[in-house]
């Protein structure tokens, strides 16, 4: 069988984040194609990225014939089959990765929590570039600070509220978001949680006590053994300023 090829910015988690983890606990056969180097050997990949892997993925998006253009990364090739977004990527991969139930109803349902959990991503990445992202964060500080505050005291508690009682009614039990067994969606709502500590440490640092299901569900991701071997890898980029999540401690009110 053919390796998956994940295109995404290298040095960054970002979106592809998301797409990561799941290929990462499914211990699926990938590429993460903008870190190789000419060799194409994983093992030789660099988290910064290569000229040579950066020009694989921007011959992509720039093809003149590529029949399916990808607007930007991340996006997945599988094949012959090209799929651009994160959340449609993750809907395609499930499936095929174990990840997503038979029952086609709660994949939709499954699908539609995880274009929620996009929702909030945008958002969290709209506080520090309110304004527009050809702006540095320096041209739009104000701007940022009014956003970052109404996030934490609206935003962050409308979803994550959201998201407790999500797992509170789930029919199965509350260990996972749907259905009685680990989907796309609890990997990505992991990486949210995680984004949002990282940015935003002194806005959640009550987050154990306001959100106990979904700090259990944080937890038990963190701990699943395919998981915490990535994260303690190379393979895994650690938060930083380049990306969706960014700590900038004036943003970061309590």
């Amino acid at each position: 069988m053919m390796s998956y090829e994940l295109y995404y910015w290298p040095g960054l988690q970002g979106r592809g984040e998301f797409v990561r983890l799941a290929l990462e606990e499914a211990g699926a056969d990938y590429l993460d194609v903008a870190r190789l180097p000419p060799s194409g050997r994983r093992e030789d990949a660099n988290p910064q990225g290569t000229e040579h892997g950066i020009d694989a993925m921007m011959s992509i998006l720039q093809s003149q014939n590529e029949p399916c253009i990808p607007f930007a990364p991340p996006f997945l090739r599988d094949g012959t089959t090209l799929v651009a977004q994160t959340a449609n990527i993750l809907l395609y991969l499930g499936p095929r990765l174990g990840l997503a139930p038979a029952d086609e109803a709660l994949r939709h349902w499954i699908h539609g929590l995880q274009l929620t959990i996009a929702d909030m991503v945008t958002e969290a990445h709209d506080t520090h570039h309110p304004i527009a992202n050809t702006l540095y964060f320096e041209q739009q500080r104000d701007a940022a600070r009014q956003r970052a505050a109404d996030f934490i005291a609206n935003r962050i508690p409308k979803f994550m509220h959201y998201f407790e009682r999500v797992l509170e009614q789930n029919p199965a039990g509350c260990a996972h978001l749907a259905g009685a067994a680990l989907s796309y969606a609890d990997l990505s709502m992991f990486q949210l949680i995680d984004g949002l500590r990282y940015a935003f440490p002194r806005a959640t640092a009550r987050f154990a006590a306001q959100y106990p299901k979904l700090t259990a569900l944080h937890e038990a991701v963190r701990a699943r053994p395919r998981i915490a071997a990535y994260l303690a890898s190379p393979r895994r980029i650690p938060h930083n300023e380049s990306c969706v999540f960014r700590h900038y401690a004036e943003l970061d009110a309590r």
